[in-house]
């Protein structure tokens, strides 16, 4: 009977892995197409010296399809968690976070900064 319910649990925890994984595919997908809209727009306006505001809404994107991503690594493991698996969460956590850190620091530094004048 055990057996069973934790075969069930693994599997339940493996599709809700997948939906997660695609969650954060999506989101990088909107977010591309966004990116690309504002490129678009960007160019047609004739302003081809700032692409702060472009590259900085497709950041957003990228930071939130990083939890998404990291939220799924971390139910990869807890299925069935071994010490290679555990070593490579941790990097990929930690790589994962210094990477969201900085996006968002930088998204934080560009609203607050005043707005510049084209």
């Amino acid at each position: 009977m055990f057996d069973l319910a934790e075969e069930w649990a693994r599997h339940g925890v493996e599709w809700l892995r997948l939906l997660v994984e695609g969650l954060g595919a999506t989101v990088i997908f909107i977010g591309l197409l966004v990116a690309l809209r504002g490129l678009a727009a960007h160019w047609l306006e004739k302003r081809r010296d700032d692409f702060n505001p472009v590259r900085l809404a497709f950041a957003r994107y990228l930071a939130m399809a990083l939890e998404f991503q990291l939220a799924a690594d971390i139910l990869s493991t807890a299925v069935s968690p071994s010490w290679d698996q555990l070593g490579k969460l941790a990097v990929v956590a930690v790589i994962r976070t210094a990477l969201n850190f900085f996006l968002t620091r930088e998204i934080r530094d560009e609203r607050d900064q005043p707005q510049r004048k084209s």
